[in-house]
């Protein structure tokens, strides 16, 4: 049986999830796309304190000496997951519980399908969302995509308050 590209890349991804020289990295989504003359692999990481350049490039280098026997073309993207990381784990409802997040669900839930809030974790089955009306409980099974949202002007503020209190 032929292993494909696809299952290679995603034999590869997993090596580097259980690999010391990559200890602390997390692994917080990679897929194979299929094009018309090309095939685009992506995977995001992300650590604690963020990722740098330098770990990106490692982990690039890693993938592309597994994948070096295919003669298929590809595209290789590894990227962080930056300040507006995806949640894509129930245990991250968790983890980032406290910061701001945008959940879209696949069905309506309270009038519509995108909310903003502050995580307050996971109850059940349901991610809870601390919205401007109150809690609101959000299914998992329900959710399409989540993120933490970033927002720049409240980090902003916070310095300023904390240099004047500081001058």
């Amino acid at each position: 049986m032929q292993v494909t590209l696809a299952n290679a890349f995603g034999r590869a991804v997993d090596e580097i999830a259980h690999d010391a020289r990559f200890a602390g990295v997390e692994i917080v989504q990679h897929a194979a796309r299929r094009g018309r003359s090309s095939t685009t692999l992506s995977i995001t990481i992300d650590r604690e304190g963020g990722v740098d350049l330098a770990t990106c490039e490692r982990i690039a280098g890693a993938i592309n000496r597994q994948l070096d026997t295919y003669d298929e073309k590809y595209t290789l993207e590894v990227e962080s997951a930056g300040l507006n990381r995806p949640l894509t784990k129930p245990g991250d409802y968790e983890r980032f519980a406290g910061r701001d997040a945008k959940i879209v669900t696949s069905l309506l839930v309270q009038g519509g399908k995108t909310h903003r809030g502050v995580l307050r974790g996971v109850r059940g089955t349901n991610v809870i969302l601390e919205t401007s009306k109150g809690e609101l409980p959000l299914p998992l099974a329900t959710i399409d995509r989540a993120n933490l949202e970033y927002d720049v002007r409240s980090d902003l503020t916070r310095d300023k308050k904390e240099r004047k209190h500081h001058a």
